[in-house]
């Protein structure tokens, strides 16, 4: 078949939307049909902890038409993607079970992170535009309805990434808790997410200036999108303007911004908070433009997609940013918060990356294995800032306890027990209890081959730079071409090399060679 024809389902905290793609190689992703219904999981789940029996019967009388829609389309292939309302329901498993038996439709829930790295993907896929505006300095702010996402980079590099609290529709309902003046309400929505912002600009942003800001948001895009404010661009506007713009809003009765722009009445309270929170975050951050790509979680989905089949066309490829390194810039951002030393992590990087290579496939180890071993590599030496002498266990917590977009719950949990492990004693049945099997072996083969990279520069000296592995039946060779004193390592090598060997079944063996230089 010369195309797919794909689903891309966003299960929201206040909107369920479909969108049906045409994708192949000769002319990439084109959107054929997007439906979406309105319906707030969020206003249940973020402050009851379960979503009521009608609004579930609501999702599943919507999910049963978008089949329908899909057969319609005779869609080759669909994904359901459910993000923070579903994410924080106590009872999510039973939820989306029930889903699943009365619709079909199998829903998976995404991380914060996950959720976050699509949307990022979602506007990378644009191309040129994405990369031409991330050579300068620029935050990437996704607002949905439980918080917001705010990515720095500058240099076409990703600085960093951090989520915060709240976002538009758990902001809507907080402040419906309170009693206030109408006068009061932009002051009043400053004041609940200000503390955090200041908090992230003191140690993320400091005296950088920040030039554009890219925005991702389900309604003052839709505004810029649709060009209302008439600028030379289309999704693209001044900071100065998008400001005016924010102040008419205060300015007009709820009906009046309804009929002028086209938004359903119930729509306005989140339009309003969202233009809001971006307004007060566009004045801290200096920002002097802002571009709004007009993307989705979807968008997002469907070039994972095309990118997971091997369907992108040969300019989205020629475009195409590098995801892999915003992962690993996110794992270097950690290590510099927590003073590691650049030069060990880098070498000990090097080192796991030249023994997983040379290992191929015949261990059942795949690329993205060989991204969650290079992640522990440079997080490897984190949680010496809290403990000299208990560095694991302060590293799990550490990697534990902060987000790194594009990875999984599960893949964060593998990295920071990779990490924990080559410090300290395997623990086969304690870590086995809290993993499945495959996560669980994952863990155990990619700790061995970080243990062994340790043991072959014990002194932090770079003696391993030049490195070359050889396979003797049994037996890996590795030589090390180098001109220092490699008597400790040698000396101590069976012990990093006992758990290499117990894992995979290959017997490590050091030899050095002298430089001629």
């Amino acid at each position: 078949m010369a195309y797919k024809t794909f689903a891309a389902i966003d299960v929201g905290s206040y909107e369920l939307a479909m969108k049906i793609y045409e994708i192949s190689v000769k002319n990439g992703i084109r959107e054929i049909d997007h439906i979406r219904h309105r319906i707030e999981l969020g206003t249940d789940s973020y402050f009851t902890g379960k979503i009521s029996n009608d609004r579930v019967d609501e999702l599943c009388r919507m999910l049963i038409e978008f089949t329908q829609i899909m057969k319609s389309y005779k869609v080759d292939d669909y994904k359901a993607y459910g993000t923070s309302a579903i994410r924080e329901t106590e009872n999510s498993m039973i939820l989306l079970d029930q889903i699943q038996a009365k619709t079909g439709i199998k829903i998976e829930v995404l991380s914060n992170s996950e959720q976050r790295f699509l949307d990022y993907k979602s506007v990378a896929s644009v191309g040129r535009d994405f990369q031409k505006i991330i050579e300068k300095s620029t935050a990437f702010i996704d607002i949905g309805g439980g918080s917001i996402q705010i990515s720095l980079f500058d240099e076409d590099s990703l600085v960093t990434s951090q989520n915060i609290r709240p976002g538009v529709l758990r902001m809507r309902e907080e402040l419906t808790r309170v009693s206030y003046r109408s006068y009061q309400f932009e002051e009043l929505v400053e004041e609940m997410f200000r503390g955090n912002l200041e908090i992230f600009k003191k140690l993320f942003i400091g005296d950088r200036k920040i030039q554009n800001i890219i925005l991702v948001d389900d309604y003052a895009s839709r505004i810029l999108q649709k060009n209302y404010l008439k600028t030379n661009k289309k999704g693209h506007v001044t900071a100065e303007v998008f400001l005016e713009f924010v102040d008419t809003l205060k300015k007009k009765k709820t009906k009046e911004i309804a009929y002028s722009l086209g938004i359903a009445q119930e729509n306005i309270s989140l339009l309003y908070i969202s233009s809001l929170m971006i307004k007060h975050m566009v004045k801290m951050l200096g920002a002097e433009m802002l571009w709004a790509p007009g993307v989705s979680l979807c968008d997002g989905m469907a070039y994972e997609y095309a990118e997971q089949n091997n369907l992108l066309s040969a300019f989205g490829k020629d475009t195409a940013h590098d995801f892999e390194q915003d992962i690993l810039a996110c794992a270097r951002d950690i290590n510099r918060r927590y003073h590691c030393i650049e030069s060990r992590t880098a070498e000990r990087e090097m080192a796991v990356l030249t023994i997983f290579d040379n290992m191929g496939k015949n261990y059942g180890l795949s690329r993205r294995d060989r991204l969650l071993l290079q992640l522990s590599a440079i997080l490897s030496e984190c949680g010496r800032y809290i403990s000299l002498s208990n560095v694991g266990d302060s590293a799990y917590g550490i990697i534990m306890a902060t987000e790194i977009i594009g990875l999984s719950h599960i893949e964060r949990e593998i990295v920071a027990n990779i990490v924990k492990y080559s410090k300290e004693r395997f623990e086969y049945y304690d870590t086995l209890e809290a993993m499945d099997v495959h996560s669980y072996l994952t863990i155990a083969k990619l700790t061995a081959i970080i243990r062994l990279a340790q043991g072959l520069d014990l002194s932090h000296k770079g003696k391993c730079v030049n490195m070359k592995i050889t396979n003797d039946d049994d037996k890996m060779i590795l030589l090390v071409e180098t001109n220092a004193d490699m008597t400790l390592e040698i000396e101590l090598f069976d012990q990093s090399a006992m758990f290499f060997e117990e894992v995979f079944h290959i017997k490590p063996v050091i030899r050095q060679k002298k430089s001629n230089i």
